[in-house]
């Protein structure tokens, strides 16, 4: 019996449901049986030492979790802005606001989904840095809860400019969803190591590499839908990147997303 859960991804629902499909067949593939995790938060199921596997973001491995997991692989998503491994932030707008370069943004209300979200936070503030002016972009920020409602609150024009990972609106897009129906792209972020999969510390190489291997094995039959190539090799030297990001950032003026 152990945790096994695969939650960053959940929409469109046919994206929930082969998620939820394959994580099954992995498990069956293992031999391994799952533990109910309804009750844990995210960063209690991460961990947690009777965790088998999950995905998280990266921002947070390289923060609240390191040398605290084992990195098993990352996803090469094959979606738009998403392959070899990574992905990237699209900055985004709504389609009627006159507003077509980043800079004009400045002084505007940034919507945000968390602030501990690599997506959300730190490739964005990666991205506004060179534009800040006394250590701030934004007149206002609102903080969401999670990328959906990033989207909802753009359409509802609750916010002028918000960083929505490009797996998550691809997966929308792809399916020709409300959800970012009346949005544009105003720019794009640097490349990002997609979101890893991981184990508990006690996890070792060996260990993880079955994992990445059951993964791979099972992953055929939800290809498709997840958009979803193969599970790469991946450690956490790979997502010190994003480190870098952040103290660049800083570096420019901008260590906080704060109005």
């Amino acid at each position: 019996m152990a945790y096994a859960e695969l939650l960053m991804y959940v929409a469109p629902p046919r994206v929930r449901e082969a998620s939820e499909a394959w994580l099954q067949s992995t498990l069956e593939h293992l031999g391994a049986r799952r533990e109910d995790a309804s009750h844990l938060d995210l960063a209690a199921l991460w961990l947690s030492p009777h965790l088998l596997f999950t995905q998280t973001c990266g921002y947070p491995l390289m923060t609240l979790l390191r040398g605290k997991v084992r990195v098993i692989g990352r996803p090469r998503y094959e979606l738009p802005h998403a392959s070899a491994g990574t992905h990237r932030s699209l900055l985004l707008a709504r389609a009627d606001d006159p507003r077509d370069e980043l800079h004009a943004f400045f002084g505007s209300h940034g919507l945000v989904n968390s602030p501990d979200s690599n997506s959300g936070m730190n490739l964005l503030r990666h991205r506004l840095a060179p534009l800040q002016r006394d250590g701030r972009f934004f007149s206002t920020i609102s903080y969401t809860g999670g990328h959906r409602d990033s989207l909802r609150a753009l359409r509802e024009g609750r916010g002028d400019l918000a960083a929505i990972d490009c797996v998550t609106h691809g997966y929308l897009a792809r399916d020709h969803s409300e959800e970012v129906a009346g949005l544009k792209l105003v720019a794009l972020s640097a490349p990002s190591p997609s979101l890893p999969f991981i184990g508990p510390a006690h996890l070792d190489a060996a260990g993880a590499e079955r994992i990445r291997e059951a993964l791979n094995h099972t992953l055929p039959a939800f290809a498709e839908t997840l958009a979803i190539g193969e599970i790469l090799p991946a450690s956490e030297g790979d997502y010190q990147i994003l480190l870098d990001y952040q103290d660049e950032a800083a570096r420019r003026g901008l260590a906080q997303l704060i109005p």
